[in-house]
């Protein structure tokens, strides 16, 4: 069994894979002042909740896109398992031919989504990944890793508006019935909601544009269920496309 970590700026989702499939996906918060020894708490609790025996889990991989947790994150997973995790990064076979002009410089999170994205839906795709940053990026036909574009979250954009304004209020993030809010909390869901999927739908037509060919469009993130369906493209929701890919690069290395 594999313990499958994706550290991101706002959460950790963590989740447990078997040869029958993923047995759960949590999310809990990225901490950059936890311990090792709380992580050791929290993903022992993760664990005893889902009903897995510590000594089931064969490996650990993690994608990180925040280098400070990682250090705390190895001493955790060592002080539990007694073994190193396998993080997404240089040297590490992925099967991806990331053709952009630094390729290092592509984070390890959207290199896991697109192997998941080109074993389960091909090339070529768009993939949309909405966590912190909602970032839109390409396979093009020949299975190529070629770029995209990163844009501001539903989160950041929210949380910008509410600390740089002296009268808006946080809102739920649900979509309105409207486009036109007739009241600041609707104008709002409107603005950053309906914004923000409309943004997509704009985006997915200028790459199909560039491209010179439609594409199958995926989403995934912990956001995508909330906001894809307002989307007026046919757009796949998939929330496990990470779990999924640390699995298939698990497998490639270990």
């Amino acid at each position: 069994m594999l313990l499958a970590l994706d550290i991101g700026n706002t959460n950790i989702v963590a989740g447990c894979i078997g040869d029958e499939g993923i047995l759960f996906s949590e999310r809990i918060k990225t901490d950059t002042s936890k311990t090792d020894l709380e992580y050791v708490v929290l993903f022992d609790a993760l664990l005893d909740l889902h009903d897995v025996n510590k000594e089931e889990v064969e490996g650990i991989a993690v994608s990180s896109v925040v280098p400070q947790v990682n250090t705390v994150i190895t001493a955790a997973v060592k002080k539990m398992f007694g073994k190193a995790p396998m993080f997404v990064g240089p040297g590490i076979k992925t099967g991806i031919n990331i053709a952009i002009d630094d390729p290092s410089t592509a984070g390890s999170d959207l290199i896991v989504d697109a192997v998941a994205g080109l074993n389960d839906y091909g090339a070529p795709l768009i993939m949309i990944d909405m966590g912190t940053a909602t970032t839109v990026f390409v396979i093009d036909e020949n299975r190529n890793f070629i770029g995209g574009a990163i844009m501001p979250g539903v989160g950041a954009t929210m949380d910008s508006l509410v600390n740089k304004t002296s009268q808006l209020p946080r809102i739920s993030l649900e979509a309105p019935k409207k486009v036109i809010g007739r009241n600041t909390v609707d104008s709002m869901k409107s603005g950053i909601i309906l914004g923000q999927v409309s943004a997509l739908d704009g985006m997915i037509e200028r790459i199909w544009n560039e491209l010179g060919y439609e594409t199958k469009v995926v989403a995934t993130g912990g956001l995508a269920p909330a906001m894809i369906p307002n989307c007026k493209h046919d757009v796949i929701i998939d929330s496990d496309m990470i779990l999924k890919g640390l699995k298939i690069i698990y497998e490639k290395n270990k």
